[in-house]
């Protein structure tokens, strides 16, 4: 066994309804005001509304910024900062999405009274100092693993994006509940959910930092997804369901938290800076190509993980019949719950293909996890299998 480290969230609550004791939570944590970071969608769609009356009962301040937008960019972090320093909040939530946790992070970290660091200091693996807010992130999607992730993604530019890499990132709390996830429509429940199993499998053959304990929730993540998707959607108010999704996305999330992801994000996070793809429908494009293009090398480690995914459909067979069937049943997903399958699809041109395997190759923080080594011609290669 090579050594490792393992890091994760201090508290899981795993509870349909939970997040109704919100305030009440905050109230046990030592809380005076307290900040949600969320987007408008969670407003329009009420969301809240369950959560913000106890509040009151509590007798807690609290505030909301809901301006949190998808791939965020630097100016709404600054502007939720502000917000949280003008109330003088003793406590972040993160209330939605990937994008709100993140946001949420960095808000926790730069508002506290202490912080002597901008936005610009902290970008980079270990750079961020000091202390930071309580911390408490209720997923609404069961997908990105945010609330248990120690990175926050940054939109920077146009087209580019900067991480925030550090364990002072990791909430205290993490609040899994599936009400909030209900009215998730078919298409986003589908999206996420196939970017949790990517988190899970990428995991599993992480290059570096694969080790038994991120094995165990990689395992376990990827067949609470696959026993559960299809039910979430199609089937969106199976509240049983909807608990299992956002536990297996979150115990994935604690999987690639250690044992990082690879080619699959890299060549994922140029589709949606350039094309405002979301991410977990940039997963799904390039997903089957890339495990294809990795199957030489990492055939005995996907047979592994077939069975979970197939199940009793599973054809006994070889390691290189379990992992061709492992491949398939992925390619199949899109089509089977809404998604486009093919680039093309989703409104890519073909005359765009070579930019985005130039720039898959700015993702070598990832690429360096991936099982084999992807040159840009390789890189280019999947994009043209996956138009």
């Amino acid at each position: 066994m090579h050594p490792f480290s393992f890091a994760t969230t201090a508290q899981l609550m795993c509870e349909t309804g939970s997040s109704r004791r919100l305030a009440a939570i905050c109230r046990e944590r030592g809380a005076r005001s307290v900040l949600i970071v969320t987007d408008p969608g969670i407003t329009r769609f009420g969301l809240l509304n369950d959560v913000l009356p106890g509040f009151s009962a509590e007798d807690l301040a609290v505030a909301v910024f809901d301006q949190v937008l998808a791939d965020p960019p630097e100016a709404v972090v600054l502007d939720a900062v502000q917000r949280a320093r003008d109330i003088g909040a003793g406590l972040i939530v993160g209330f939605g999405g990937g994008s709100s946790m993140d946001v949420a992070k960095l808000v926790a970290l730069l508002a506290h009274p202490q912080c002597g660091q901008g936005l610009k200091d902290i970008y980079g693996v270990g750079n961020a100092r000091g202390q930071r807010l309580p911390l408490i992130q209720v997923p609404t999607t069961a997908g990105t693993g945010s609330e248990v992730t120690p990175i926050a993604i940054v939109t920077t530019g146009e087209t580019t994006k900067m991480g925030v890499v550090s364990p002072m990132l990791l909430p205290d709390l993490a609040l899994l509940d599936a009400d909030l996830t209900l009215g998730l429509p078919p298409a986003v429940t589908a999206a996420t959910g196939i970017d949790a199993m990517v988190h899970a499998i990428e995991s599993y053959t992480s290059a570096l930092k694969k080790n038994p304990l991120s094995d165990l929730l990689a395992r376990e993540a990827l067949r609470l997804l696959a026993n559960n998707l299809d039910q979430a959607v199609h089937n969106g108010q199976n509240r049983e369901a909807r608990q299992a999704m956002l536990l297996g996305a979150c115990l994935a999330g604690q999987a690639f938290a250690n044992a990082p992801v690879a080619a699959v994000h890299a060549l994922a996070y140029p589709l949606g800076g350039h094309f405002h793809i979301p991410h977990g429908l940039s997963n799904a494009l390039v997903l089957p190509h890339v495990l294809r293009f990795n199957a030489p090398a990492a055939t005995p480690l996907y047979a592994e993980l077939a069975p979970l995914l197939l199940g009793e459909r599973l054809k006994p067979g070889s390691a290189e019949s379990l992992t061709a069937q492992f491949i398939d049943e992925l390619a199949a997903l899109n089509e089977r719950h809404g998604l486009p399958s093919r680039l093309r699809d989703a409104g890519v041109p073909e005359a765009m293909l070579q930019q985005l395997a130039s720039d898959a190759m700015l993702q070598q923080r990832l690429l360096v996890n991936n099982p084999r080594e992807v040159t840009e011609a390789d890189a280019l290669a999947i994009y043209q299998a996956a138009y």
